[in-house]
């Protein structure tokens, strides 16, 4: 019998029998066989054979690193979402936070550990990951400029390389999509839906990179197609035809795919579902836009903060608020709402506590992003309204 029928057949035998065990007290298996068993098993019916690159300067130096879809190291390749054992995603605390220990070489300058912090700390905005900084912890990601743009896929224990190259990876948007495999999710163009969404152009790809397009069995989570997605192919990925696209969105081919900003609303959505965050959050990316704490209306909880993060592409942002109703406390200590100026908790606050409806601020960022955050005991629905838009604002900045 064939090899490879023997190792998927006794890896399926395997897999079933420590899905469904016997009630008998045995020794366990460790979790590294487990998986290495698992892999076996994936590996042969997705049918891995190379591996080459999604970025150009995955082939810097003398990468010799086999990539399946490009970026994700094959060494535990698993689907993440249809892990049998949840050993795919990094545990939850009791506190409902995903804590995840990191720790980032000594090998970036200043400037580039400042847009890799600022790349994490919009998870600990938007989601219920927060990474810490690694004290003594067994298992970490460890972030480097290795030979490319790569990442192991979910967690795998030990020192996991996320890595981030000098040379071309050093985006936001990029350290994201890399830090989203470590994670557990999936390319959003390789969703087993994707033909209701993008059109494949096979012919501008050569034979050897098909298997970089193939439709995954993932659970798409109930969540829409994500086109603005920060795990989305560009248009020319792979093209073996100089200015031929291999992806185009249908029906409408004009819309933008492959950005790498930073997250989208759906790559928010899709961590905070497959991670079971209790959190109200909102990426507003738009130049222009208005928000309202009325879109948490029926599902607003006890203690609960929401935050709206605004991320713009370039410019200072212009907040103003249109009306505001916040039940009256002593300092205004069980409800109000913070501003921030930046894209995080741990940026300068420039609106502290506003509570009282006759206090309408107009305010501008220094930056190209601001973060407002409605803290509430849940006693009574907190209402307000504002809205923003990108570039100088008709009213003095900041001012009260």
């Amino acid at each position: 019998m064939d090899l490879k029928i023997q190792l998927a057949l006794f890896a399926s035998h395997f897999y079933f029998s420590v899905s469904f065990p016997i009630q008998v007290r045995v020794k366990q298996k460790s979790h590294s066989q487990i998986c290495f068993l698992y892999v076996i098993f994936i590996s042969l019916l997705d049918g891995w054979d190379t591996f080459p690159t999604l970025y150009p300067f995955n082939m810097l130096g003398n990468n010799k690193t086999r990539l399946y879809e490009g970026d994700i190291t094959p060494k535990r390749h698993r689907n993440a979402i249809v892990c049998p054992f949840n050993w795919c995603f990094w545990p939850k605390s009791s506190n409902g936070l995903v804590i995840i220990p990191y720790l980032i070489s000594s090998s970036y300058t200043r400037e580039e550990k400042a847009l890799i912090v600022g790349a994490i700390q919009e998870y600990e905005t938007l989601t219920c990951i927060h990474f810490v900084d690694r004290t003594t912890e067994t298992d970490y990601i460890y972030i480097s400029p290795k030979d490319g743009c790569w990442s192991y896929f979910g967690k795998v224990g030990g020192s996991q390389v996320v890595s981030v190259h000098k040379g071309g990876c050093m985006r936001k948007g990029i350290i994201q999509h890399e830090l989203n495999h470590a994670l557990g999710m999936l390319h959003e163009q390789n969703r087993n839906d994707r033909d209701k969404y993008v059109v494949i152009a096979w012919q501008y790809i050569s034979p050897g990179d098909f298997y970089h397009f193939k439709p995954t069995r993932a659970n798409n989570l109930g969540l829409k197609y994500d086109y603005s997605s920060v795990m989305h192919y560009h248009r020319f990925a792979f093209s073996n035809t100089s200015g031929k696209a291999t992806i185009t969105p249908f029906p409408d081919s004009t819309v933008p795919i492959g950005q790498r900003v930073g997250l989208s609303n759906l790559d928010v959505a899709k961590i905070n579902k497959l991670y079971e965050c209790e959190i109200h959050s909102t990426l507003l990316s738009n130049l222009t836009g208005s928000f309202s704490s009325t879109i948490y209306r029926s599902s607003y909880p006890k203690n609960t903060n929401s935050v709206w993060l605004i991320r713009i592409p370039a410019n200072k942002i212009f907040l103003q608020f249109n009306s505001l109703y916040i039940q009256s406390s002593s300092d205004c200590a069980s409800n109000h709402i913070l501003v921030y100026d930046g894209g995080s908790r741990r940026d300068t606050v420039f609106l502290n506590k506003l509570c009282r409806p006759k206090q309408l601020p107009a305010v501008v960022s220094s930056g190209n992003m601001m973060l407002v955050e409605l803290v509430s005991d849940g006693t009574t629905l907190p209402k307000f309204k504002a809205s923003y838009n990108s570039g100088k604002s008709p009213v003095s900045p900041n001012k009260i």
